[in-house]
């Protein structure tokens, strides 16, 4: 059944829906959404998705969801997850997407501070979750879900099944077949569209209210910047929480009209990439760290001759490959070189990592490092950078093609405008902007200047191109006090950013604000260190083993060396070379509190929780005793202990090493 509803086009009234009908009428034949069930992808057209979310809105409406009122998501990327959405906002009703791996506690802040009144869940994990919280939600009063897989003999009477309540609305439709079209016609484009929670890395997250003009207009111009369409395709497996899955994998979508796939599982992520071979991706930066440690490995474990084929081409590819997919002139010799290096190599590199059709890959939500971000581009993979936050709608700054440096985010995007407070803040008035922060009326005051610039937390300049360079959040960057080099600039994303280049390093933690000299925390990467270890017949218990190990240490240090010989080349950072350092005997965890849930750092919990280590590190001592409090996945709290070791790495004279 498809309800006629006025044609958006080009102006100013489009709402999700809309567009949704619009797409639905235009190209209703051709594949809007794709998930793998089973090993096998089902398709479904734009005209079919209409067909499902007119009938999930109105079983919504007959469970008595409505304008205003909040519908929480929670699961993996799944069509009728994003259908929800979609159903929900045709209603006038906000959805609320949530993080699935996230604790109960974290869960139920959310749900409390939304006030949500109806719940999706994708299966009986989240269900679960939900149940448990049921008697303290107060506003909660019904539960759906997707997987009825283990929810036979669940008798709550707040459960309902995404089938059931389809077969009520379709019955609803079939007495009024325009009430879709009804509802859709009330939507405004400044109501609320979606309201994306914060990852709270310095307090409690808030929840950002954001309108379905906001989002139409930024992914419009996202849209018309890198030159989507219908025939482009995105594999949807990032948390629908984030701003940048609803940016890519939602809004854009309903505007270019492309195909959005869903993976079966976290796990079969890769396979499914190399099999749908999207030609646009994105990723936060722990990805692509993620996939350059699985290409480490694997040169590790192969051949001596393949191991001498990888790396001398890849020197042929650092030094020119950038250049040639930029269309900046390279010699005749290295040309050559690096054709034969994409037959052997790059190619099928490529086609393991499943962007042999890629035209655009991007990265963002964290700072990326140079290092790693050059791997990529030097294999011919048009990688870029976009800056944005959740109360931007992800929607700031983007590097364009062919005009991509290592060491930017690029220029402001259309209609942003970009300037520098005093304090070195980067500030932006963007069309993207949030409506408010819900509930929080004192820190939207807080956030938005009275004339209208978000203050977005990170402190960088604008170079002499107009392209934006940021060096850290502007709360972390600081300066280091006495010694050799007081006063030197101190940025520890920067810092760590350069470490986790390295595949044997997963986490870092620099400290060195008002200190003498720099210091670091490391967690290493188990997989890559355990391969390592395997290799020299290096035994080892588990994760803590392998972390005290003389050897890991000795492996870790050169890293680290490595990392401060670079370092001794920047004029501005030569000073916060890493002069100490500990690898942690546990991994620093969200469900810990040390991480948010995007895997950013908490950096102030982790200094108060590892005080007595940091204290270790600066008093010269070569170890520390620790007991460390851990929660455990089924709830479960531990205790791990341990003596930890604490080792000085070699630094370099900044002027003996700057040419």
């Amino acid at each position: 059944m498809t309800a006629a509803v006025d044609d958006p086009g080009r102006d100013g009234d489009a709402t999700m829906p809309r567009l949704l009908v619009e797409h639905a009428r235009v190209r209703g034949r051709r594949a809007s959404i794709r998930e793998k069930d089973l090993g096998i992808w089902q398709t479904w057209t734009w005209a079919d998705v209409l067909s499902e979310v007119e009938a999930l809105a109105a079983g919504l409406s007959l469970l008595g969801l409505g304008r205003g009122d909040h519908l929480a998501i929670v699961g993996d990327n799944r069509p009728r997850l994003y259908w929800s959405m979609t159903a929900a906002q045709a209603l006038g009703a906000v959805p609320v997407p949530l993080y699935q791996d996230a604790i109960t506690s974290e869960m139920q802040f959310v749900l409390e501070d939304a006030e949500v009144r109806v719940a999706f869940a994708e299966d009986q994990e989240q269900v679960d979750k939900l149940l448990e919280m049921l008697p303290r939600l107060p506003h909660l009063t019904t539960i759906l879900y997707d997987d009825p897989r283990g929810l036979r003999h669940y008798d709550a009477p707040e459960l309902k099944s995404f089938d059931d309540v389809q077969r009520d609305g379709r019955a609803l439709l079939a007495r009024d077949p325009s009430f879709f079209a009804r509802q859709v016609a009330e939507g405004r484009p400044d109501d609320i569209a979606v309201m994306l929670y914060t990852s709270g890395t310095t307090s409690k997250p808030k929840g950002v209210c954001q309108t379905h003009r906001a989002f139409v207009d930024v992914a419009r111009g996202a849209v018309a910047f890198d030159g989507f369409s219908e025939r482009d395709e995105v594999l949807s497996y990032l948390p629908m929480a984030w701003v940048g899955d609803h940016l890519f994998s939602y809004a854009e979508a309903l505007v270019a009209g492309y195909c959005v796939n869903c993976p079966e599982s976290g796990d079969t992520v890769m396979t499914d990439l190399r099999e749908i071979g999207p030609t646009y991706y994105f990723a936060p930066p722990r990805v692509f760290e993620n996939l350059f440690t699985q290409v480490t490995i694997r040169m590790d474990d192969a051949g001596a001759v393949k191991r001498w084929l990888y790396r001398t081409f890849m020197d042929v590819a650092k030094r020119c490959g950038a250049d040639l997919m930029d269309g900046r002139p390279v010699g005749l010799a290295d040309r050559a070189a690096y054709a034969l290096g994409n037959l052997v190599i790059y190619g099928p590199l490529r086609n393991v990592l499943g962007m042999s059709r890629l035209r655009v890959a991007y990265t963002g939500g964290a700072a990326i490092g140079p290092d790693l971000f050059g791997f990529y581009r030097s294999l011919g993979i048009n990688i870029k950078q976009f800056y944005g936050q959740t109360e931007t709608c992800a929607y700031v700054c983007k590097q364009k093609s062919g005009e991509v440096r290592l060491d930017t985010v690029g220029r402001p995007m259309a209609g942003v405008s970009l300037r520098i407070a005093d304090s070195g803040e980067v500030q932006i008035r963007s069309p993207g902007l949030l409506k408010e922060y819900y509930r929080h009326p004192e820190a939207t005051a807080e956030a938005v200047t009275p004339d209208g610039w978000f203050m977005t937390g990170d402190a960088g300049f604008v170079d002499d191109r107009g392209e934006l360079k940021i060096i850290d959040r502007a709360k972390d960057v600081g300066r280091l006090r006495g010694g050799a080099h007081d006063g030197a600039l101190f940025a520890p994303q920067y810092i760590e950013n350069k470490l986790k280049f390295y595949p044997y390093i997963k986490e870092a933690v620099a400290f060195g604000h008002e200190r003498a000299q720099c210091c670091a925390f490391i967690n290493i990467d188990a997989t890559a260190v355990g391969n390592w270890a395997e290799r020299r017949n290096l035994a080892y218990a588990g994760y803590t083993d392998l972390a005290a190990k003389a050897e890991v240490y000795d492996l870790i240090r050169l890293c680290l060396e490595e990392a401060n010989l670079a370092l001794s080349r920047d004029t501005a950072l030569a000073g916060s070379q890493i002069r100490r350092f500990l690898i942690l005997n546990k991994e620093l965890d969200p469900d810990d509190d040390e991480l948010t849930r995007t895997r950013k750092v908490r950096r102030g919990f982790i200094a108060e929780k590892y005080g007595v280590l940091i204290d270790a590190m600066y008093a010269g001592r070569p170890s520390q005793a620790i007991a460390i409090d851990v929660k455990f996945e089924d709830g479960r709290r531990g205790r791990i202990e341990g003596d930890l070791r604490i080792v000085d790495a070699q630094t370099f004279d900044p002027v003996a090493h700057a040419a």
